[in-house]
């Protein structure tokens, strides 16, 4: 056990700390596997800072610090998949400690470790033992943990670290170091990483939401089997016979590729040997790709790389055909990919990827500069948020497009009319400013304030080419727009008519020349004025909705800021009535309570024709589509019943 525990307590990253009080842990940075291994360390009644501090070649406190320099580190790397260290021994030559993939670190074994009598000695390794450690490996793979082979060798004075073996070769085809071949196998460790509880709900969350999510890891096939249908990123449609083991020989073709697999299939060989990237072979692997075992952070990159070129969408045959074979669906523009990572070696693709996650406690630094979204608690769950914030943004922006335009189409209508009609705009230079205040500014932070909600996560991506101005949203414009200009024209030309006041045009005509003239402003463009601004609004709060929902006040008391910047709007605009006279080109006594009621009425109408566009929207969207449906099924039908040459 005092290997064992040396062995981790030597062969780790100084990154990789544990804290305990007691026997409870409490805190821990670094890398979670070796972190595993530490608490393995201390389980055994070991101190791993302690074995460190004590090793001659590995520590870096007192009288050894002197001789840090001695140690051999050799860092882990996917094309080894192992990592070793060697330390000086008393009896001189090195003691190299290494640990990595079990497969790899069994293959590179020519001896074992037992124990008899208490007393530990290296014997030659069989094929049976051989067979039973990898059959446990397997055995624990299946139950989703992480195996890990430990293993040691002592080597002699003046042995040349960088030698290469002429017989074992890396996992991606390069020579292996000698001196990390014909090792002592020491044992095999399980390590179970548990999902979180969150995980599976979130995985599901991003499925609603358009999000695909695919596995790329370091594990074995097994392994990263058994953590992927926990998670839910496979189903049972993913496997041949959903009733037995859920194990990779049991997979779909494609659903799972080790990285080896994934390079040879989706990289071709030139004519001077290169290796060259097939987008073509890549498009026919990853509709059906959900998880990438074995992998290197090059495949991620290579992932990152493709999805983001990949043109496929435009191929409607096969789309159709993924959809009815396999029940894909492809989306249909250009992919968005995201890309999570913690390693120095994940930041190309992080780089790469539209979006790259970089975890913030086990990350690296060189990860996090790479990455544009940094997770601080390193969990998927918050990938989620960032999602439902992102699209919540982008709502928000929509929201105060389609505010905006409504009141610059209206109000640019009714000064042109105005001004053509009376060679004077109804509404004053002052009152523009104080509608272009509420329109930019007030509004602004009203509807940019709204919280995002689990409904935006229903909704289906947006296209990378889609208009930021939805068909929707220009219905709901020039609908808006529409019954203002209505309610404007009017008051303006049948006002006086109804309501019994003089028109505006003649009680503000200039007759400066005429003796005894006084410069007043009249209860017509007053009330004019007032309607306007209470349209707006109410038409405020219908722009709080995009997709036609019945209740535009729904959710809006969770909003205080909105409510908040609504009201002041409201008292503002009492103020600026009543007591703004000739500064705000109203009349001098304000609107009787009658003219209230009459400009509240025509505002709160807002919402109500908002109902009526969101029906005629729905309806003549769908018989716009059922028109389009059928002129396609007679096209296709007059093209299947045409004579050849014809």
């Amino acid at each position: 056990m005092t290997l064992i525990s040396t062995l981790i307590a030597v062969d780790t990253m100084d990154e990789t700390t544990v804290k305990f009080e007691g026997s409870k842990l409490v805190d821990s940075t670094g890398n979670p596997t070796e972190v595993a291994l530490l608490v393995l360390a201390h389980d055994l009644g070991h101190d791993y800072q302690e074995i460190r501090d004590n090793t001659r070649g590995r520590s870096d406190k007192g009288e050894l610090a002197e001789f840090l320099v001695e140690g051999k580190q050799i860092g882990f790397s996917s094309a080894r998949k192992m990592m070793s260290w060697a330390v000086p021994i008393e009896s001189g030559g090195y003691r190299i400690y290494c640990k990595g993939a079990t497969e790899v670190l069994v293959a590179r074994c020519t001896h074992e470790l037992v124990n008899t009598d208490n007393v530990d000695s290296s014997v030659e390794i069989s094929n049976d033992s051989r067979q039973d450690i990898l059959s446990v490996a397997e055995a624990y793979a299946r139950r989703g943990m992480r195996t890990l082979g430990l293993a040691f060798k002592d080597i002699a004075v003046g042995v040349d670290f960088d030698a290469k073996s002429e017989t074992l070769l890396n996992s991606d085809g390069s020579e292996a170091l000698c001196i990390e071949t014909e090792l002592v196998f020491v044992g095999l460790v399980g390590i179970e990483d548990p999902l979180r509880p969150e995980v599976p709900g979130a995985i599901k969350t991003c499925y609603d939401a358009g999000i695909d999510v695919r596995l790329v890891t370091g594990d074995s096939p097994n392994t990263a089997v058994s953590i992927a249908y926990q998670a839910g990123i496979l189903q049972d449609f993913h496997f041949i016979d959903a009733g037995v083991e859920k194990v990779a020989s049991n997979l779909k073709p494609n659903v799972l590729m080790e990285g080896k697999t994934f390079r040879r299939k989706i990289y071709r060989i030139d004519e001077d040997g290169n290796k060259e990237f097939d987008q073509t072979a890549f498009d026919v692997v990853w509709p059906h790709l959900r998880v990438l075992a074995r992998s290197s952070p090059d495949d991620k990159l290579t992932l990152a790389h493709g999805l983001n070129q990949s043109m496929l969408f435009m191929d409607q045959k096969i789309c159709k055909q993924l959809k009815s074979v396999d029940n894909i669906i492809i989306f249909p523009d250009r992919q968005v990919v995201a890309m999570t990572g913690d390693g120095t070696n994940d930041a190309p693709a992080l780089k790469r990827a539209d979006i790259g996650f970089a975890m913030g406690i086990s990350g690296t630094q060189i990860a996090k500069d790479a990455a544009d979204i940094i997770l601080l608690d390193d969990n998927f769950a918050s990938i989620v948020t960032a999602a439902k914030w992102g699209r919540n943004v982008y709502a928000s922006i929509q929201k105060f497009l389609q505010f905006q335009l409504t009141v610059n189409i209206s109000a640019v209508v009714t000064a042109l009319v105005g001004s053509f009609a009376y060679a004077k705009s109804p509404l004053a230079a002052i009152q523009l400013l104080w509608v272009n205040l509420i329109m930019d500014s007030l509004a602004s932070l009203a509807l940019a304030s709204e919280p995002p909600t689990d409904g935006l996560l229903k909704r289906a991506p947006t296209n990378r080419s889609k208009s930021i101005i939805a068909s929707r949203m220009w219905a709901n414009m020039f609908g808006q727009a529409f019954y203002q200009i209505c309610v404007i024209m009017f008051l303006l030309f049948f006002g006086p008519e109804v309501f019994g006041f003089e028109d505006g045009h003649l009680v503000e005509s200039d007759d400066g020349l005429y003796p005894g003239w006084q410069k007043e402003k009249s209860v017509h463009y007053t009330l004019i004025f007032n309607t306007f601004v209470w349209m707006q609004l109410f038409n405020e709060v219908n722009s709080r909705c995009l997709q036609g929902e019945v209740n535009v006040f729904r959710g809006i008391e969770k909003n205080p800021l909105f409510c908040g910047i609504l009201t002041i709007t409201v008292v503002l605009q009492i103020i600026m009535v009543e007591f703004g006279g000739l500064a705000m080109s109203v009349a001098e006594d304000g609107l009787e309570g009658k003219y209230w009621g009459v400009s509240m009425a025509f505002g709160s109408g807002s919402l109500i024709i908002q109902q009526v566009i969101n029906l005629l929207y729905k309806y003549g969207y769908f018989s716009y589509g059922l028109w389009r449906e059928r002129r396609r099924i007679n096209s296709d039908r007059r093209i299947s019943t045409m004579h050849i040459g014809q």
